[in-house]
């Protein structure tokens, strides 16, 4: 199961790389953007401009025009951005909103999953993209502790 879709992720590597310009001022356009992160121009295009209608980038136009961020590296979260590109993160849907589900008020699934999903929110609003260019150099373990098809 995948957590962030493939179209997030994307989005997320083209804002860490446009962060990286931010000092500089430099705009980046989207062909060196999708190229530096390896995916299609076209995709690429779509998601700065869902980016940009969300405000979290600037677009440049001219020669040396493209894509920079709207604000500081340090006022925008990893959680800014993917509710941008996917409208959250959610451990079940009963969690996406406050509606609840079927099964609710009797629920014991919800009941212990509310608070993690409150830890994960909590947790990518404390990201800044800031904070991911002064961690880029660490090294973190790549994997979960738990092997698939295991409990």
């Amino acid at each position: 199961m995948e957590v962030l879709r493939r179209n997030t992720d994307y989005a997320l590597r083209m804002m860490v790389a446009i962060a990286k310009q931010f000092k500089n001022e430099e705009s980046m356009s989207a062909r060196r953007l999708t190229s530096d992160c390896n995916f299609s121009y076209e995709l690429g295009r779509k998601l700065l401009q869902r980016l940009h209608k969300a405000d979290l980038v600037n677009s440049v136009l001219g020669l040396k025009g493209g894509f920079t961020l709207s604000r500081k590296p340090s006022e925008i979260t990893l959680l800014a951005i993917i509710n941008v590109l996917q409208g959250g993160i959610y451990l079940n849907k009963c969690l996406a909103n406050d509606q609840g589900c079927k099964f609710e008020p009797k629920c014991e699934i919800n009941s212990k999953l509310a608070p993690l999903q409150i830890q994960i929110e909590d947790y990518l609003e404390s990201i800044t993209l800031e904070e991911i260019l002064r961690s880029q150099n660490k090294k973190v373990r790549k994997f979960s502790k738990h092997k698939k098809g295991r409990l």
